[in-house]
C-alpha cells in the first residue's frame, strides 16, 4: 500500500513551496545587499576612506553571511513546513 503524496512529493505543492522559498530569498538578497553596503558606509564613516578591497571585503563578508544564514534557515523552514521532517520519522 502506497502512502498519499504529501509535501514536496506532491508536484503542485512543491511548486508552491519552492516559489515561496524563492520569494523569501529574493527579499533576503536585497536585505543582505543593504546590510553589506550599510556596513561599508559605517566603516568608511568611523575609520575614514577605505580601499576598494576593504569595501568589497566588507560587502562580501557581511552581505554573504546574511545571505547564507537566510538560505539555510529558509531550507529548514521549507523542510519543516512541507512535512518532510515528519515523513522521516514515519518510515521506521
Amino acid at each position: 500500500m502506497s502512502e498519499p503524496e504529501t509535501g514536496l512529493d506532491d508536484p503542485e505543492y512543491a511548486a508552491f513551496a519552492w516559489g515561496r522559498y524563492r520569494r523569501i530569498m529574493a527579499w533576503m538578497g536585497l536585505a543582505s545587499a543593504v546590510a553589506g553596503v550599510s556596513a561599508a558606509v559605517a566603516l568608511n564613516y568611523f575609520y575614514g576612506p577605505l580601499t576598494l578591497i576593504a569595501v568589497l571585503a566588507a560587502i562580501g563578508g557581511i552581505g554573504g553571511s546574511v545571505l547564507m544564514a537566510s538560505a539555510l534557515m529558509g531550507l529548514v523552514f521549507l523542510s519543516s513546513g512541507t512535512g518532510h521532517d515528519e515523513s522521516v520519522d514515519r518510515r521506521e
